[in-house]
């Protein structure tokens, strides 16, 4: 351990807040930095090194789209968070805890690195470290110059980024010398969350709309909109003209599948719809959990999103229960506004082309192909803007 590590190591057990960290791919050092100092117990509630794919997986439980990238850090640190909040909970019910230690803030911190390894990298040697706390996502992002130090070099000066936004995060001024040339930026990106952002993410609200909502949400566009693009806005634009009602988009920001939503993403999705939309974040991840919160809507999806409705594993592959639900969908008065898609290797598929259990058959109408196709996929823009960049 460097001789300017343990004294800053030493003020941040010190100071108040507490939390989880998780590296992955590079920054495990910081770990040991912070554990080799007497005081550990008063700062780090849990440490993790998910290092391989399925692990990060497990962890987020969700697919990124990248491994090492600032989305996937703040991802990371979100899970980090929420695992903070539980683990606080869990002391507390099993022992008295000291007034102070309830108070301290927490927050996730996590590292993803890609960093100088046994084999040739084809990308550039980076490293990304997030910090989520109850009100703000704080990203900082450094690309070093490739093959310039050794492996255990660069993993020092990640372990050093690390713990400079630990010293961030609990209020102390003095920060660690990265020793970075003039080619090695780092940068760094905070979003501070309104009132509303902190309660959804912390589960004490169940949703929160952005822009003007005062009128009833009858016609629901459910999507991750990551980006937006001419489909979803053709779609919204033809629901609009068959139902005689304005679009109220529904992003939530817990997902099967999905790894969880940041402030940071949050703002970045908000920035892909006109000043004048309707935009919901919600933490319904299913579409039951939907139809409560919206009850007599009309939800706005494409064939691929009615296969999952319909698909037994997201009902722990249970017909009964699915059907059950569906049942409940149905008796709030929901129903689903259908339009066709081009699913690769299938061919463009319509509401007819699938196989539905009747109680959900029964709640569809469908918008023909003549007047709705439009082949194009977030997934495909995301892809291609990753390898752009």
């Amino acid at each position: 351990m460097s001789d300017d590590i343990p004294p800053l190591v030493e003020r941040i057990h010190d100071a108040p807040g507490r939390i989880v960290l998780v590296t992955s791919g590079g920054g495990s050092r910081a770990i040991a930095d912070l554990l080799e100092v007497a005081g550990a117990s008063r700062t780090v509630l849990e440490a993790c090194v998910p290092y391989c794919r399925a692990a990060v997986l497990d962890y987020l439980g969700g697919n990124p789209d990248q491994y090492c990238s600032p989305r996937t850090s703040r991802a990371l640190a979100v899970a980090a968070l929420l695992r903070a909040h539980r683990q606080r909970e869990i002391n507390a019910q099993a022992a008295p805890s000291p007034e102070a230690d309830q108070a301290a803030p927490l927050a996730g911190v996590a590292c993803t690195a890609g960093l100088k390894t046994d084999r040739p990298r084809r990308g550039e040697h980076r490293a990304h470290v997030a910090v989520q706390s109850d009100g703000r996502t704080t990203t900082y992002s450094l690309t070093l110059e490739k093959d310039r130090r050794t492996r255990a070099e660069e993993e020092r000066i990640v372990a050093r980024l690390i713990l400079n936004a630990l010293a961030e995060f609990v209020g102390l001024t003095e920060r660690l010398e990265l020793d970075l040339r003039e080619n090695e930026p780092l940068g760094r990106k905070e979003t501070i969350a309104p009132e509303p952002w902190r309660e959804l993410m912390l589960g004490r609200r169940d949703a929160v709309c952005v822009g003007d909502c005062d009128e009833p949400a009858r016609v629901v566009f459910p999507g991750a909109f990551n980006p937006t693009h001419v489909g979803h806005r053709r779609m919204a634009e033809l629901a609009t003209r068959l139902l005689g009602e304005p679009v109220h988009f529904e992003i939530s920001v817990s997902n099967v599948d999905k790894p969880p939503m940041d402030y940071t993403e949050m703002e970045r999705r908000i920035d892909e719809f006109d000043d004048d939309a309707h935009v919901w974040f919600t933490r319904a991840e299913t579409f039951e959990a939907k139809s409560r919160l919206f009850p007599g809507a009309t939800f706005v999806v494409g064939v691929d999103t009615l296969r999952r409705i319909a698909a037994v594993r997201y009902y722990a592959d249970d017909p009964e229960a699915r059907d059950a639900a569906l049942k409940r969908i149905a008796a709030r008065g929901c129903s689903f506004l259908v339009f066709g898609r081009d699913i690769g290797g299938t061919g463009f598929v319509r509401l007819g082309d699938l196989d539905l259990p009747e109680p959900l058959a029964r709640i569809c109408r469908e918008v023909p192909a003549e007047q709705f196709r439009e082949d194009v996929s977030s997934t495909e823009l995301r892809r291609r803007a990753g390898r752009d960049e």
